[in-house]
């Protein structure tokens, strides 16, 4: 398939770099966490200008528990934040709040904000996809489970019974930071999507720096293992 001018419909984005972010600065990596969110916010209210269908943003990983307590009490309450803050516009906005991973596994009024943000925001027509207590080998592990009480393991049986069954495919993966690993995302999912790696802290990360990946996306050449 050419390139010239395809459209991403569905990208998702590791969000890496924030501790690094107030390092840099001599801040407290809880205000690197703040300014994170704030890249969040302004990508959330891009998706109509880009006519991207789908945003999965990796926010917490099933392996983010290892982190210190006090860091993790941080990231918890800013997703509270978040929520309280923001479901008004998702739902304003016609944005479809989707949540995968063990996401039931965290604090039950987390999980009580979540239920009633995924209720209000259902109608949206474009999804912004959060990964909390996420990880990929977790979630293939728990499709070939709910595969195989179905009948006959195969491809699409598990594709079934991914979290992410019911988004389009994953056109392009970015990850800032400079890292160049997928750290237990999406693993399956990014079999044949296309993948970005820049250097720019997330925090740093702005509506401009997702252009130029979808402009680059738009002029490569995707063969999904074809000539």
């Amino acid at each position: 398939m050419s390139g010239q001018g395809q459209r991403a419909r569905h990208v998702a984005i590791i969000m890496d770099g924030n501790g690094r972010w107030a390092k840099k600065r001599h801040l407290p990596r809880a205000l690197g966490h703040q300014r994170g969110v704030e890249a969040v916010r302004s990508l959330v209210r891009s998706l109509k200008v880009f006519d991207i269908e789908c945003l999965t943003l990796y926010a917490f990983s099933s392996e983010n528990w290892k982190r210190p307590e006090d860091e993790v009490d941080d990231l918890m309450n800013l997703m509270r934040k978040f929520i309280k803050s923001d479901l008004p516009e998702f739902v304003e906005n016609g944005v479809r709040l989707k949540i995968i991973g063990d996401w039931q596994g965290l604090a039950p009024d987390i999980v009580e904000m979540l239920e009633d943000a995924l209720t209000q925001t259902a109608g949206g027509k474009r999804t912004v996809a959060v990964a909390l207590n996420y990880g990929s080998q977790q979630e293939i592990a728990r499709a070939a489970r709910k595969a195989a009480e179905d009948g006959p393991i195969d491809v699409d049986s598990i594709a079934r019974h991914l979290d992410t069954a019911d988004l389009p495919p994953l056109d392009l993966l970015i990850r800032t930071s400079g890292e160049v690993r997928l750290s237990n995302f999406l693993l399956w999912q990014t079999a044949y999507a296309e993948m970005a790696f820049v250097d720019t802290l997330w925090p740093d990360f702005t509506t401009e720096h997702l252009g130029e990946a979808l402009d680059d996306f738009a002029n490569r050449e995707r063969r999904y293992g074809g000539r």
